[in-house]
């Protein structure tokens, strides 16, 4: 028995020899590749948490352009000027002359048409019967017949008198306007609606500010 051999012991506690036997610690490879990984995933969320907050704070680039992009294609708003003469084109009642024609079976609806018009300040032309090619054969409540310019300005005025009239342009190079009574015509709108209709129509309508 080895001198290394507590008094009492033997067997297969028997230490033989001069030297005691080597004890290794417990392997810890495990453990320290799932530190490892660990750290790999929370250095991983850091850094995309980083990233979040600058793109918050910050903006993206895409964001970024499509924002430059709005603010290019806004246009500036037209000036009051242009509003104001735009408004002003449009010629006043008694700048139109209007010939009113009967395409209808009632008789005496043309003069007394033509005569209500006259009280609301338009200069009033012929007074007739239609035309062989419009009479009884116009349906609605009329038709307003004139040269192709008379649609950016007399049409307008006239069409504030009687709502539903249809509009039409012939070859004429006169500036006199056609209203052309059709078959379900009965009487002018009432004085004071197409007076408010007048107004409306030469007031400027409001302008965007064009501001994004």
């Amino acid at each position: 028995m080895s001198m290394l051999t507590p008094p009492g012991m033997g067997g297969k506690y028997r230490i033989t020899g001069d030297k005691y036997p080597r004890m290794r610690r417990p392997r810890r490879r495990g453990r320290l590749l799932l530190a490892a990984v660990a750290a790999v995933v929370a250095l991983g969320l850091i850094g995309w948490g980083t990233i979040q907050l600058i793109d918050v704070f910050g903006g993206s680039d895409d964001a970024k352009k499509e924002t430059a992009g709005a603010k290019h294609d806004c246009a500036p708003s037209p000036s009051p000027s242009t509003a104001t003469a735009a408004a002003a084109a449009l010629p006043k009642p008694a700048q139109i002359t209007v010939n009113v024609y009967n395409a209808t079976p009632r008789g005496g609806l043309a003069k007394e048409t033509a005569d209500e018009l006259k009280k609301r300040g338009f200069a009033i032309g012929k007074v007739g019967n239609a035309p062989e090619e419009y009479d009884k054969k116009v349906t609605g409540n009329g038709i307003l017949l004139g040269a192709p310019g008379a649609t950016r300005g007399a049409f307008s005025v006239l069409g504030t008198q009687l709502k539903g009239a249809a509009q039409k342009t012939d070859a004429r190079t006169t500036p006199d306007v056609d209203l052309i009574l059709g078959s379900t015509f009965q009487t002018l709108d009432p004085a004071q609606q197409a007076s408010t209709a007048l107004a409306a129509l030469a007031k400027p309508a409001p302008q965007p500010s064009g501001k994004c």
